[in-house]
C-alpha cells in the first residue's frame, strides 16, 4: 500500500476519533447523574471487550506473554487516564474537562524526551502550545475561570492519556497488532474498573444503570467512544508520528465545544473561532513544519 496514502488515511481516522470523542463529553457528563465514574469506566470497556473479542476472535492465536504485558502496561496506563477523566468530570465543566484533557498534548514530547532521550524537532513544541491555547480560548470561551479538584484530576489524566499514546506506539511500531493491543487495553480497563468500584463506590447501581437511558449512553461510549475510537487512535500510532497524532486527537475538545454548543444552544464567540484557527495552523505546522524549514534553510 502506498506510505503516502495510509499516512493519510490513518490522519484521517484520528481525526474521527476525535469527533467521535468529542460528543461523548456531553454524554460522560449526563451519565454521572446516574451511575458512578468508576463503574462507567468498567461498564463502557466491558461493552467494548466482548464486542470486539467476537469480531476479531481469530486475533486470539496471537496471544504471547508479551502480548500481556503489553496490554497489561497500556490497560494500566487507559484505565488511569479515564479514571481520572471521568471522575474529574464530575467536579467541574464538560469545557473545562475537554480542554484540560489535552494537556496530553504538551506531556508527549516531555516524556518521551525524559523516558527515550528522543528530542522532537522544535516546531512541534511550537505547534503543541499553539494547539493547547487554541483549545484553552474555545473551551474556557464562558469565562469560567474557577480551578478545583476536578480540574487537578483532569490535568493528572492527560498524564496518563500521554503514556498510554508513548507505550502504544512503541508496541506497535515493534511489530505487534494494534487491533488485538487494543482488545487486551479493553480487557486490563474493564477488569481494574471492576476491581475498584466496589471499595469506591458501594455496590452496583443496577436500578439505574441498567435503564434505557444509561444503557443507550453506554452503548456509545463502549462501541463507537471506546471499541472504535481506540481502533482508530492505535491503528493510526503505527503510521503516524505520535507528537503529530496528538494534535490530531486533540481536536476532541474542539468538537466537545462545537456539541455543547450545538446541544446546549451556547453562543459560538469570536474567541472560540481564533482557537479553531490557532488548532489548525497547528495541525499544519506539525505535518509540515519539517517541508517548511528545510526549504528556508536551502534558501
Amino acid at each position: 500500500m502506498n506510505t503516502k496514502f495510509t499516512s493519510i488515511a490513518a490522519s484521517a481516522g484520528l481525526l474521527l476519533a476525535a469527533t467521535i470523542w468529542g460528543f461523548s463529553f456531553v454524554i460522560v457528563k449526563d451519565s454521572l447523574d446516574y451511575i458512578g465514574a468508576f463503574y462507567m469506566v468498567a461498564y463502557r470497556y466491558t461493552i467494548a471487550a466482548i464486542t470486539m473479542s467476537l469480531i476479531f476472535i481469530k486475533k486470539w492465536k496471537l496471544l504471547s506473554w508479551d502480548y500481556i504485558r503489553h496490554g497489561a502496561l497500556t490497560g494500566l496506563f487507559l484505565f488511569l487516564a479515564y479514571a481520572t477523566q471521568t471522575v474529574g468530570c464530575d467536579y467541574t465543566t464538560a469545557g473545562k474537562n475537554a480542554f484540560l484533557t489535552t494537556f496530553y498534548v504538551i506531556m508527549i514530547p516531555v516524556l518521551t524526551w525524559l523516558l527515550f532521550k528522543k528530542r522532537p524537532r522544535f516546531y512541534v513544541f511550537i505547534a503543541a502550545v499553539m494547539s493547547l491555547t487554541g483549545i484553552g480560548l474555545l473551551a474556557l470561551g464562558s469565562g469560567d475561570k474557577g480551578f478545583n479538584i476536578g480540574d487537578l484530576l483532569t490535568l493528572i489524566c492527560g498524564i496518563f492519556f500521554a503514556l498510554h499514546i508513548i507505550y502504544t506506539e512503541k508496541y506497535n511500531k515493534a511489530g505487534g497488532d494494534p487491533l488485538f493491543l487494543t482488545l487486551l487495553q479493553f480487557i486490563f480497563t474493564a477488569i481494574a474498573g471492576w476491581m475498584c468500584a466496589p471499595f469506591l463506590e458501594g455496590s452496583f447501581p443496577a436500578s439505574t444503570a441498567f435503564s434505557g437511558r444509561v444503557v443507550l449512553s453506554m452503548l456509545y461510549l463502549g462501541l463507537l467512544s471506546t471499541m472504535v475510537g481506540f481502533s482508530l487512535q492505535n491503528i493510526g500510532l503505527k503510521y503516524v508520528q505520535s507528537s503529530i497524532a496528538s494534535l490530531f486527537l486533540s481536536f476532541e475538545s474542539v468538537f466537545g465545544i462545537l456539541f455543547s454548543t450545538l446541544i446546549l444552544h451556547e453562543v459560538f464567540t469570536l474567541k472560540m473561532f481564533v482557537g479553531c484557527t490557532l488548532i489548525f495552523l497547528a495541525v499544519i505546522l506539525a505535518e509540515n513544519g519539517w517541508r517548511l524549514f528545510r526549504e528556508r534553510a536551502s534558501i
